[in-house]
């Protein structure tokens, strides 16, 4: 899978807000805080990257879509299914 930041960049200590009794009961569950927030911001990023690729290449895509309806796949002779 594509790296999307330097994961052996160094930690930064950051002050947040969190609800408090989400923040209680992870913590009753022993759950990793910074490892959770850091797998949880790299999914947001991966989305709002997708997306921002999507809106920079629609122009693009669509012109390949039109190509392909009315062309059809180069590949199409070669295939058996």
């Amino acid at each position: 899978m594509l790296q999307i930041f330097d994961k052996n960049a160094t930690k930064k200590p950051t002050n947040l807000s969190v609800n408090s009794d989400l923040l209680s009961k992870a913590r009753n569950q022993k759950i990793n805080l910074s490892a959770t927030l850091e797998h949880a911001l790299e999914s947001e990023l991966r989305r709002t990257e997708r997306e921002n690729w999507l809106k920079e290449n629609k122009s693009a895509i669509n012109s390949l879509n039109k190509l392909v309806d009315q062309n059809g796949l180069f590949s199409d002779k070669y295939r058996d299914f």
